[in-house]
C-alpha cells in the first residue's frame, strides 16, 4: 500500500480547513492510499511561519512517505519557484506529488510529463535571467563601470598590518577600521 502524507493550509485560523481535508481523505481512500500523517498550517504561506510545512519536508527527506497529497498547488507552495524546488527534491528522493484540484499526480505518465514540462520552463526562465544579468554586466563594463568588490584602500591595509604587529585581535581591528571579517583575512 502506498503511504501518503496530506498537507493542507489556510491563511488564518478563521478560515475553514475542512473542505480540503474532506476532499483529500476521500481521494486517498478511493486510491487506496494509506494516510500516515496529516500536516495542517494556519499561516500566510511564507516559509518562516509554516512550521508543519517544514515537518512535512523533514518526513519526506527521511522517506517516511511515498507521496505527498495536497488540495491545490497554492495551498502547498507560494511561488512557482518554491513548487519546482520542492518537486525536484521529491523526484530525487523518489517521492510522488499529487495535487487534487489540478489533477496532477507525478506517479502517472501524464503527471511525470507535466512535471518535466514545468521543470523545463523553470530552467528556461533561469537561463533567460542569467543571460540578462550577463548582458547587463557587459553593458555596464562598456560604459566604464567597475564591477566586483571595491579594492581595500592602502591606508586600511597599512592600518591592519600595523595593528596586527601590535598584537591587537581581529575583532578589535575590524571594529576600529570598520571592515568586515572577510576583508580582514584578505589582507596579507
Amino acid at each position: 500500500m502506498i503511504r501518503v502524507i496530506i498537507y493542507a493550509r489556510v491563511s488564518t485560523r478563521e478560515q475553514n480547513i475542512d473542505m480540503q481535508l474532506i476532499d483529500l481523505k476521500a481521494y486517498a481512500e478511493a486510491r487506496r492510499l494509506k494516510i500516515v500523517k496529516e500536516y495542517i498550517d494556519y499561516a500566510s504561506g511564507s516559509r518562516s511561519d509554516r512550521e508543519n510545512y517544514q515537518k512535512l519536508l523533514n518526513d519526506v527527506r527521511k522517506r517516511k512517505t511515498d507521496a505527498v497529497l495536497v488540495w491545490k498547488f497554492d495551498r502547498f507552495a507560494r511561488s512557482t519557484k518554491e513548487l519546482i524546488n520542492a518537486l525536484e527534491e521529491f523526484q530525487a528522493l523518489g517521492v510522488d506529488f499529487i495535487s487534487y484540484k489540478e489533477n496532477v499526480d507525478t506517479s502517472t505518465p501524464a503527471g511525470k510529463i507535466l512535471f518535466t514540462m514545468i521543470s523545463a520552463f523553470a530552467e528556461f526562465e533561469r537561463e533567460i535571467i542569467k543571460e540578462r544579468v550577463r548582458a547587463g554586466m557587459e553593458k555596464a563594463k562598456a560604459k566604464g563601470v567597475k564591477l566586483g568588490r571595491p579594492k581595500i584602500p592602502l591606508f586600511t591595509i597599512n592600518g591592519v598590518l600595523d595593528m596586527r604587529k601590535r598584537g591587537i585581535d581581529y575583532k578589535t581591528i575590524c571594529k576600529k577600521l570598520r571592515i568586515s571579517k572577510s576583508s580582514y583575512y584578505l589582507i596579507k
